[in-house]
């Protein structure tokens, strides 16, 4: 039983059922770390087809965790591969023409903060935190996709309102 286990994960039936199980739960989780909408869809996508090129290799019960593996370090090649990005990014923003309405310039400013105040949050603080305000699930849901006590997930909320409200003042 156990050299038939590891062939699992390359049935289509069982894949597809990993697919509809956790996809959802991938992207959001690379949202969270502070993927954008679309690049967490890309490296989601992008972890599946790893699990299916390398379905020999992975049990069926392991392929959860394989997959959680696989998009964190996705995720932390493409923000590698960002930095170097942002610097030219920048570059081009300073040259834009400031003929937006006042009001639209300070609602992206807002937005703007709110923004690096969660992406200031330590990344399991803002991980929780955005579980919770996107998702709307709750601590008990959170500890359980998490692998955590509820009184981690409300010791690590706690924490992050508190970061967030001092980071606001700051601003």
């Amino acid at each position: 039983m156990e050299q038939d286990k590891p062939s699992n994960v390359c049935k289509e039936a069982v894949y597809k059922t990993l697919f509809f199980d956790h996809a959802k739960q991938v992207r959001n989780y690379l949202y969270y770390k502070g993927a954008k909408a679309a690049e967490a869809e890309d490296l989601m996508q992008e972890a599946f087809l790893r699990l299916w090129r390398d379905c020999q290799k992975v049990p069926a019960d392991k392929a959860k965790g394989f997959l959680f593996t696989v998009a964190n370090n996705l995720f932390l090649d493409a923000k590698k591969h960002e930095k170097v990005a942002l610097k030219f990014e920048r570059r081009s923003n300073s040259q834009a023409s400031p003929e937006d309405p006042q009001f639209k310039l300070e609602t992206k400013e807002l937005h703007q903060r709110l923004e690096n105040a969660i992406s200031q949050l330590p990344e399991k603080q803002r991980t929780v935190f955005l579980m919770n305000r996107m998702d709307k699930l709750t601590y008990a849901e959170i500890a359980e996709r998490l692998g955590l006590s509820v009184k981690a997930v409300e010791k690590r909320m706690s924490k992050a309102l508190v970061e967030m409200r001092l980071i606001l003042k700051g601003i």
